[in-house]
């Protein structure tokens, strides 16, 4: 009975064994996962909480001919390890390894690439929409949900329309109520009377009223029930919905026991479960910079409120929550309520710090443009994991907000070189604004240690001399100055180099610049985002506005999807880390035109 998973290397090993025997291979795959993550890290209790589904999945449906779509794909790691990459799961979202999320490049098993949440239902309906047309009725199209993701409003439009559809298709609720946090909303509510009364789950209920075919609640943990509630939806047509109940963390009780820290908890003892200790470390993570920050202008300002989309302890508004539980809203997956809710806010008086990660509020786009800047409203938008933020790879970087973010009119838009300046922006900007400003920093720790200085005013739209040179001008903006600083650090001739931290992106310091292109000929701008539309082209562009003909050299991310790793990695890999901008800049020296 023991290791069947070492004799599986794809779906048609499994699809050998005996359902008796499915238990046993479910027992092992979770053991595995704990084994692996342990030691390198990742995502683990989404994974666990879903490995009796992913096993049976597999086993009753023809994938990757039926089509299996995991949302968001924190719960994909025995997905992955079933379908080919058992021997390289031990690379996932190292540099160079397979990625911590499905992705259609990497196996034809990932059938959409997914690491924001709320898509699966809207992809899946695509795709049985495509077999129904290509006469494919046969096909199979599977999406799994959580609780939490199904409660954003793209995964209700998906709902709304695959209920009048007819398509082919198998929506799959995950229920264990929490997300990264806890879930949240009136639906959370209703999904847990369902699960305690089941005269709900036959009447009066959400799912079948949109038109489908619902069963369930069932035991997600429960193979044999899984196999048999499966094998009879294969056959039924149309919109499908099985609500199955699951625990996160499921078989390591410190991940049962505290799910919010072992959804990725690091390093751990695969025993015991216990996190290994990390070295103490003197510096401050960003996101605590902001929530201490806020916590203490909170104290002094009844009016300001937090608002954040499902990352309450991410952002650590959470430390607000706990304080002022009133005065914070976790909105739950719901990055465009939560900005007009703070456009609404605004409106009457309120001040709300709105914060979003840089690559959620992508899917606020509009909501930014016409329910806050259009109307002038001082929302202050706190941007968190700004940059590069490593081993979640392309979907999770914030590298697009500068490009995105500064076309729009009436938008401020600041980034803070280190922890004082994002304390004191965060400060100036509760201070009466009258026009919204967008806070962008980075993931992971600052580089001082004694931050919580007296807070100082920042002049709006004015940047700063960091070292005057002779020759060329470097121009930066954000948390990417102190790799520029180490940099110069190690050159024997950085005295032929001036660095100015032009602080806002918009607006430009105009008088700064036209200092700066008059007593330097070359110029070279290094940002932590896009080079094309982001601070360099800005800077590209007030040249062209202004007459100048200065040399100009634009330094930043490229124009691809940059995979994950390591932020130095991956920094290393675009040429932004500290050796690599000394041997940049020690080229341009090198130059005659310099």
């Amino acid at each position: 009975m023991k290791n069947l998973l070492g004799k599986i290397s794809n779906v048609t090993d499994l699809r050998k064994l005996e359902v008796s025997q499915l238990p046993q291979l479910a027992k092992e795959l979770r053991e595995y996962i704990i084994d692996i993550v342990a030691t390198k890290e990742g995502h683990l209790g989404a994974s666990l909480g879903v490995v009796e589904l992913t096993v049976v999945l597999h086993y009753l449906f023809d994938t990757p001919n039926d089509l299996l779509v995991w949302d968001v794909g924190h719960q994909a790691y025995g997905h992955k390890i079933l379908t080919g990459r058992k021997d390289v799961f031990d690379t996932n979202r190292q540099f160079g390894g397979i990625a911590g999320f499905p992705s259609r490049k990497e196996s034809k098993f990932d059938a959409f690439g997914v690491g924001h949440s709320s898509t699966s239902i809207s992809a899946v309906l695509g795709m049985a929409i495509a077999s129904n047309l290509k006469g494919a009725k046969e096909k199979q199209h599977i999406a799994v949900i959580g609780d939490a993701s199904i409660a954003s409003g793209m995964a209700f439009e998906a709902l709304n329309h695959a209920g009048v559809s007819k398509a082919n298709i198998l929506i799959i609720l995950n229920d264990n109520a929490i997300g990264i946090d806890p879930s949240v909303g009136a639906l959370k509510e209703y999904l847990t009377k369902v699960k305690s009364d089941k005269r709900l789950a036959i009447q009066n209920n959400i799912i079948k009223a949109l038109n489908f075919d619902y069963s369930g609640p069932i035991d997600g943990h429960d193979i044999e029930k899984l196999v048999l509630e499966l094998k009879r939806l294969k056959s039924v047509k149309g919109p499908k919905f099985l609500h199955i109940i699951t625990k996160k963390g499921k078989g390591l009780q410190k991940a049962e026991e505290d799910q919010v820290t072992y959804h990725a908890p690091g390093k751990f003892d695969k025993i015991s479960g216990e996190r290994l200790k990390k070295e103490i470390n003197l510096y401050t993570k960003y996101q605590d910079v902001f929530g201490k920050t806020i916590v203490e202008l909170a104290e002094k300002n009844e009016k300001i409120v937090g608002i954040t989309p499902a990352m309450l302890t991410g952002s650590s508004l959470k430390l607000m929550f706990d304080k002022f539980p009133k005065r914070t809203f976790d909105v739950g997956i719901a990055e465009q309520h939560a900005v007009t809710l703070a456009a609404g806010m605004a409106t009457q008086g309120l001040v709300p710090f709105c914060n979003i990660y840089s690559t959620f509020l992508q899917r606020a786009y509009d909501q930014v443009i016409h329910d806050v800047a259009l109307q002038n409203l001082p929302v202050i938008f706190c941007l968190d994991r700004a940059g590069l933020v490593g081993e979640d790879g392309a979907t999770h970087h914030g590298v697009f907000d500068l490009a995105y973010l500064r076309c729009i009119p009436n938008l401020i838009i600041f980034a803070p070189r280190n922890e004082i300046e994002l304390r004191n922006i965060l400060y100036t900007a509760q201070k009466g604004l009258q026009h919204p400003i967008a806070i962008r920093y980075p993931r992971g720790y600052g580089n001082i240690v004694n931050w919580q200085k007296p807070f100082e005013n920042i002049e709006i739209g004015k940047g700063i001399c960091l070292q005057k040179g002779k020759n060329i001008a470097i121009l930066s903006i954000g948390t990417i100055a102190s790799n520029i600083s180490e940099a110069l650090g190690l050159m024997s001739n950085s005295s032929n180099f001036s660095h100015y931290d032009m602080c806002f992106i918009k607006p430009l310091d105009q008088n700064l610049l036209k200092e700066i292109f008059t007593s330097h000929k070359t110029i070279i701008t290094i940002e932590d985002g896009v080079v094309k539309g982001g601070f360099g082209t800005a800077i590209l562009e007030f040249a062209a506005e202004n007459n100048y003909h200065n040399n100009i050299k634009t330094l930043g991310l490229p124009d691809n999807f940059i995979e994950h790793g390591s932020i130095f990695n991956l920094q290393h890999t675009v040429g932004l880390d500290a050796y690599s901008l000394k041997n940049t800049l020690t080229s341009y020296l090198q130059k005659k035109d310099a």
